[in-house]
């Protein structure tokens, strides 16, 4: 005759063995669930990304930049010095148009960058004529 604890002690490892087996199943669903989604997301990039890039090669993208205050502005020391030859301007001429001293023009034509302050008044300056520079020169000398 088989001892009662014997007994109790199949059952009881019998019983946590269907229970953690049903627990197990789950899982595992929910795993190989999770993985075909995370297959069929993969999928779905990899077709986009080639759509991207057929559509760019397609077509090349001509953005035009809207002049705002958002778009940075660009600056070379060779445009600037050539700016300047330009409009004839003395450094001290350039820097007192720019507020900044003559020697922070001549460091800006060999190759430093003007502080950011300043570079909309550059921009200015490009678009204007030497004529109307020599007026604003002779209101700021007044």
């Amino acid at each position: 005759m088989p001892n009662l604890a014997t007994v109790m002690k199949n059952e009881i490892v019998r019983l946590a063995r269907k229970e953690v087996r049903a627990e197990v199943l789950t899982l595992r669903k929910a795993a190989t669930s999770s993985r075909t989604d995370i297959n069929a997301l993969k999928r779905r990039v990899a077709a986009l990304e080639k759509q991207i890039s057929s559509l760019s090669k397609a077509s090349p993208a001509k953005e035009v930049e809207p002049e705002n205050e958002s778009t940075p502005i660009r600056f070379s020391s060779k445009g600037f010095a050539a700016l300047r030859a330009r409009l004839d301007l003395s450094a001290e001429q350039m820097g007192l148009l720019l507020g900044a001293s003559d020697q922070s023009v001549y460091k800006w034509e060999r190759g430093a960058r003007p502080r950011a302050h300043q570079l909309p008044k550059i921009a200015a300056l490009r678009k204007m004529s030497a004529q109307q520079i020599a007026g604003i020169l002779k209101s700021l000398s007044k």
